[in-house]
C-alpha cells in the first residue's frame, strides 16, 4: 500500500460490484510509502519507495487501509520485513500488531525478500504475542524454480501452522528463459509459465502462489498450473519435478545480484 492507490482501487472496485467479504481473500501490506511521484527514470540512488516500520508508520498506514478496504481485510503484512528495519525486535511493534489481529479479526503476516529469507522467517516464528501465541499468522516469500534457498524455512513455517505465500513465481520473467522449463513444458503438452508455476504448488510446504498476471490470456495461461500441479504432485510425476527443480536451481547470491541489475517499469 505504499501509495494506497491500490487500496482505494480494490475498495471502490468491490463496493460497487457489491462482493460480500466471505467471497474475497484480500491482503494488504504496510511498511512502505511511495515518494517518487509516478517517475519510473530517477537521479542516481533516488528511491521510489522508503521504508518505515516504526510503530507510528504503522497506526498511520493502518487508518489509511481501513479508510480504503478496512472491511475487506483478511491479513495485513509487514512490506519486505529485515534485521535492520527493526521490526522482528520492536516489542511496541508486536503489541500493536497483535492489538490489530485482536481488535479486527486480521490475519498478520511479514514478506520477505534478499538473500536471508530463510533466517527471517525462522526468526519471526519465535515472536510471541503476550499470550504465548505466535504473533506471524503467514509468510509471503521469494521463491521459485531459480531461487530454492528459503524451501526447507518455508516447509518448517507450514508444519508449524503458517500460511505460505509465494511472490515471484516466475522470477520477474527470468524462470521461463530456463533451458529446463522449456524442455519439459514442450515435452508435456503446456506454457512454460504454468509449468514454472506448478513446480511450486507442487512443493510440499503447500503455498498460495501470486500469478502477477497483468492481461486476461496470461491468467487463463497461469491457472493450468493448478492441474499440471497435481501432476507433478503424484508419484508419477516427482521425477519431472526433481529435473526442474534441479535443472534451475540457482546460487541464492546470484539471482539476487540478477535481480538487483533488473530495471524498474
Amino acid at each position: 500500500r505504499s501509495s494506497g492507490l491500490s487500496e482505494r482501487f480494490v475498495g471502490e472496485y468491490l463496493r460497487k460490484k457489491n462482493v460480500k467479504r466471505e467471497d474475497v481473500y484480500v491482503s494488504s501490506k504496510w511498511g512502505y510509502t511511495y515518494v517518487a511521484d509516478w517517475n519510473v527514470a530517477l537521479k542516481d540512488g533516488a528511491p521510489h519507495e522508503v521504508k518505515d516500520h516504526s510503530v507510528d508508520n504503522f497506526l498511520m498506514q493502518l487508518r489509511e487501509t481501513e479508510k480504503e478496504l478496512g472491511e475487506y481485510v483478511n491479513l495485513y503484512q509487514v512490506h519486505s520485513a529485515t534485521f535492520e528495519s527493526g521490526i522482528l525486535t520492536d516489542e511496541r511493534a508486536h503489541e500493536a500488531l497483535a492489538k490489530c489481529r485482536e481488535e479486527r479479526g486480521w490475519s498478520i503476516g511479514l514478506s520477505v525478500s534478499g538473500t536471508v529469507q530463510d533466517e527471517i522467517i525462522r526468526t519471526a516464528m519465535k515472536i510471541k504475542t503476550a499470550d504465548g501465541g505466535r504473533l506471524f499468522d503467514s509468510v509471503q516469500c521469494t521463491f521459485n524454480v531459480l531461487e530454492q534457498k528459503p524451501g526447507p524455512a518455508l516447509l518448517d513455517a507450514h508444519e508449524a501452522g503458517m500460511d505460505i505465500i509465494i511472490k515471484e513465481g516466475m522470477a520477474n520473467g527470468r524462470a521461463l528463459k530456463s533451458d529446463t522449463i522449456q524442455s519439459l513444458a514442450k515435452k508435456m503438452g503446456c506454457n512454460p509459465d504454468a509449468l514454472a508455476l506448478a513446480a511450486i504448488l507442487a512443493q510440499p510446504f503447500q503455498p498460495r502462489v501470486l500469478s502477477g498476471a497483468v492481461t486476461p490470456e496470461q491468467l487463463t495461461s497461469n491457472l493450468e498450473a493448478l492441474e499440471i500441479s497435481k501432476k507433478l504432485a503424484s508419484e508419477d510425476g516427482k521425477v519431472a519435478l526433481g529435473e526442474i527443480m534441479e535443472g534451475c536451481r540457482m546460487e541464492s547470491e546470484q539471482y539476487w545480484y540478477d535481480r538487483g541489475a533488473l530495471a524498474w517499469n
